[in-house]
């Protein structure tokens, strides 16, 4: 995948340029006045740099005269534009560093904001450890340019187009031979910028698929050992690395060469005009001062043209950045909110229904998950999906919170299509235990009340109680306020689904989705469990998918899936009695699971 990701950026880096640093500016526009100040302070610190040259002139002019007090107030002139010339640089670095990272949180929060409401089908195409490294990696980039590298750019402009203006008025004859060696400067920052470009997009994308392999190993490190796959873990990541390395180095080279002829040609030119000056002082032409006032601007010209080929790169890398950030704004997602959406029933009475809907998975457009599928759940209806493996039991759970919308057909809501409503509306009336639930870093106490934020302590506890959570939670080193660390690492898998069922249970919504809620649960505590389960659903729509059938025998409606359609459906004795699938199910677990105890 990062060998892809790679191939496709570098297309787009060799289109593009700079200009794609455009795309901050409605970030920039808030903080107006922020700018505005920025810009009078660095025209402020440029102008006086370009003073400093023709108060030395008239130091160097006047060096003969014996009127001290002349001299005298030069250097007193040159020590107070000296001290300005500090206050504004000092102010500059202030508004434009404050800027920088004002502008940077916005984004950050702006692409967080995007891609956390983006649908599943997304994160099958990006990694995670990716979209992290452009949070934060690329993000750092254009904070570095906004806060130091633009106003730097804009500085050492001024200085050169003021530079050039000032040496005009002191010699046009050593200003015309500067000018001859501008084409020379401009001409490799030209050809190489454009190669620079393409290896900077290039190797943050590198930089990025690193990312997302240490993030997708450390994520199933406990996998990774298990099968002693470290050393392949290693080579994995070690040979991204090196290959991010690689393009790194190619890039510095790029830059090197390039900073090395701007830096010769630049100072090989002002050189050759001195050499030429120091002839036309000799002969009486210009004065020594004027001299001395050229090549100070000469040099301030000359700085300012390296400083510039320098900038130039870290803009080209924050282009490439920008580039990438804005790729997750602006992506297109397969699930959206309608414009104009329909109020959603509240509260919701929890008719579920599916009719005519076929589903197959982006990753896998050929092979359908859901065929044809039609089914209806009355509101306060507890039915399970049985079937083995792959039959679609979990994707009609995915569906009936719109992760994804089928390519044909409609699931409703109480009457309501899913996708005339907001989904954060819905949503909120569902309540889901997966079939790999989800553990926080935070404490068990706030994994519960993610449930619902406003609960009190009181029903938290309550809640960890019907779930038979509330024994182990208290024999933690800290009760309900230790910590479970990354992913509930503290827990076993069994704890873990107790705690996700607590957090369903808080949330009382009058919709349930049960996801092989109990299937790491031992005897005791499924039974517990069940019947908090069998409480909890005796006043709500519930929705089980189970294989355990000793857990869905209770339920109103068992539905039998295969292939994505329903090929039966009944009560657990009206299935055995049909002798199909469902019996054959029942037969695996009960009659060969007595046989085997």
């Amino acid at each position: 995948m990062a060998k892809t990701v790679v191939d496709k950026s570098e297309e787009r880096a060799a289109t593009k340029d700079v200009a794609a640093l455009k795309a901050l500016m409605p970030f920039m526009a808030p903080y107006k006045w922020l700018v505005v100040a920025a810009g009078l302070a660095l025209m402020l610190t440029a102008a006086l740099s370009l003073t400093l040259p023709l108060a030395v002139r008239r130091v160097i002019d006047n060096f003969g005269t014996k009127d001290i007090a002349v001299l005298d107030l030069y250097f007193i002139a040159a020590i107070g534009v000296a001290a300005l010339l500090a206050l504004g640089t000092g102010l500059r670095y202030a508004l434009v560093t404050r800027l920088g990272e004002r502008v940077v949180a916005d984004i950050r929060k702006a692409v967080f904001d995007r891609v956390i409401g983006l649908s599943p089908s997304f994160y099958e195409r990006v990694m995670t450890g990716e979209i992290l490294s452009r949070i934060t990696t690329d993000t750092t980039l254009i904070q570095s340019v906004i806060g130091s590298s633009v106003s730097v750019a804009l500085r050492n402009v001024l200085i050169f187009v003021g530079g050039m203006i000032l040496m005009l008025f002191t010699s046009a004859k050593l200003t015309g031979l500067v000018l001859l060696i501008v084409p020379l400067v401009v001409v490799p920052i030209l050809t190489l910028g454009r190669r620079l470009r393409t290896l900077s997009r290039e190797n943050q994308d590198w930089i990025a698929a690193s990312s997302g392999q240490a993030s997708e190993t450390l994520s199933a490190v406990q996998t990774v050992q298990s099968f002693a796959q470290e050393s392949v873990a290693r080579r994995d990541f070690s040979n991204v690395t090196e290959k991010s390395y690689d393009v790194a180095k190619k890039r510095i080279t790029v830059r090197s060469i390039m900073t090395v002829a701007v830096m010769f040609l630049v100072f090989a030119g002002v050189v050759g005009v001195l050499w030429i000056g120091t002839r036309d002082v000799r002969a009486g032409e210009m004065s020594s001062g004027a001299l001395v006032q050229f090549l100070i601007y000469s040099i301030m010209v000359a700085g300012a043209v390296a400083a510039l080929s320098e900038i130039w790169g870290e803009l080209q890398r924050a282009a490439g950045a920008t580039e990438r950030l804005v790729e997750l704004l602006n992506a297109v997602d397969q699930v959206n909110d309608p414009d104009a959406p329909v109020a959603c029933p509240k509260p919701l009475h929890g008719d579920v229904r599916f009719e005519g809907v076929r589903f197959a998975y982006p990753s896998r457009p050929d092979r359908a998950a859901l065929e044809d599928l039609n089914l209806e759940v009355k509101a306060g209806e507890t039915v399970a999906f049985v079937g083995p493996s792959g039959a679609g039991k979990t994707t009609i759970m995915q569906m009936i919170q719109r992760f994804y919308d089928p390519q044909a057909g409609r699931i409703l809501l109480d009457g309501v299509d899913v996708r005339e409503m907001l989904r954060e509306d819905f949503r909120g009336q569902i309540s889901v235990v997966p079939q790999d639930p989800i553990i926080f870093s935070g404490s068990a106490r706030e994994n519960i009340r993610f449930g619902r934020p406003d609960a009190s302590d009181a029903e938290v506890e309550a809640a960890a109680q019907a779930a038979a959570a509330h024994g182990f939670i208290e024999g933690l080193n800290e009760g309900y306020e230790t910590r479970l660390g990354e992913r509930g690492v503290m827990l076993s898998g069994g704890q873990k689904q107790r705690v996700a069922i607590a957090r369903a249970i808080l949330r009382d919504a009058p919709l349930l989705l049960l996801d092989e809620a109990t299937s790491a649960l031992d005897a005791e505590s499924e039974r517990a469990v069940q019947e908090a389960v069998e409480r909890l659903s005796a006043d709500r729509t519930t929705l089980i998918v189970a294989h355990r059938l000793a857990t869905v025998k209770k339920a109103d409606r068992i539905v039998v899936m295969e292939d994505g359609r329903i090929v039966a459906q009944g009560t657990h004795d009206t299935l055995v009695a049909e002798n199909g699938l469902y019996a054959r199910l029942a037969r695996l677990q009960f009659t060969d699971g007595a046989e085997a105890a």
